[in-house]
């Protein structure tokens, strides 16, 4: 079954419901090596799959590069995003994540940098990445940077990858046509915001959806899930008795098709480096969101926002 596809806001684009995260091609030392036969089977399995829409970042280590060696020919079937502020190279043994920057110059120097590792023309969406205080991005100009950038044809749309305290400001700004929140049935701090996002007609990627969402002995729990305190996934899991919700679902399918019932969001995304998991997130991902009557049977046992549970 073929993918389906929601607005992404006001941008006139349609995107599959199931983006593609490259974070895991990111290599060493961040994260596993990463052989670029695997990487161009990986890719290509992608767009092969359906997914038409590739999230990644100057952050991710090697993935734009390879992005650019083995999807430039098929330029056109994917939408391009990446992410702005973030260091031009990360020295290994530094601190992760490594200190951003938003001014003018790194802004500029970082997307000119991502469309030649990219090999493209333009790159659709550029988010401000790890959702920086709007004080900090009115000091360092660096919306009046991305505007430029548009003007000049390398930068599509404006997004932010945001997240609390500072999300309902960046909402409040009324500059972003995209924003990327964590989201999962074990974190959702930001649920409410999503709406709010799309209700200004801004479209919404989900990230974590999968990585936050479920145990699974391919997930790392015990290190904790990236921005999630070391065991508050499983705990919150457990404590909900996420298990009794499975009805024959295994609790990928569960946790990717949680999000897919958010009705305001526009796609999540999930990344791997693993054809046979690519393989099953398409999969679930065709199924669409789940019953109506087991999602709200989630909510009510699920912490919700406001209720003192945040990452």
């Amino acid at each position: 079954m073929a993918l389906r596809t929601r607005p992404l806001g006001r941008t006139g684009v349609a995107v599959t419901e199931l983006g593609y995260g490259a974070m895991e091609l990111r290599g060493q030392p961040r994260g596993p090596a990463v052989r670029d036969e695997d990487a161009n089977r990986i890719l290509n399995a992608v767009l092969d799959g359906g997914i038409n829409i590739i999230d990644t970042s100057i952050d991710y280590g090697r993935s734009e590069e390879l992005i650019g060696r083995y999807l430039s020919d098929r330029r056109d079937e994917y939408f391009l995003a990446s992410k702005c502020g973030c260091p031009l190279s990360s020295p290994p043994g530094g601190p992760v994540p490594a200190p951003h920057d938003f001014g003018a110059g790194n802004v500029r120097a970082g997307v000119e940098q991502s469309l030649r590792r990219m090999r493209t023309d333009r790159l659709d969406l550029v988010q401000v990445h790890m959702s920086p205080s709007r004080a900090q991005l009115e000091a360092d100009h660096t919306i009046g940077t991305l505007r430029d950038l548009q003007d000049e044809g390398k930068v599509r749309f404006i997004g932010m990858s945001g997240t609390l305290p500072n999300l309902p400001d960046h909402l409040s700004m009324g500059v972003f046509d995209v924003f990327q929140v964590p989201y999962s049935v074990v974190q959702r701090d930001h649920e409410d915001l999503i709406t709010q996002a799309a209700e200004q007609g801004a479209g919404v990627l989900v990230r974590g959806g999968a990585a936050r969402g479920a145990p699974g002995e391919d997930k790392g729990w015990e290190r904790g899930p990236l921005g999630m305190a070391e065991g508050v996934a499983r705990a919150r899991w457990e404590l909900a008795a996420g298990d009794e919700l499975l009805d024959g679902m295994s609790p990928m399918e569960f946790v990717i098709r949680f999000t897919l019932s958010h009705p305001k969001m526009s796609t999540t995304i999930v990344g791997t480096a693993n054809p046979d998991h690519l393989a099953s997130n398409l999969a679930v991902a065709s199924k669409g969101p789940l019953p109506s009557e087991v999602y709200e049977r989630a909510k009510e046992r699920f912490p919700g926002p406001g209720d003192g549970v945040g990452a």
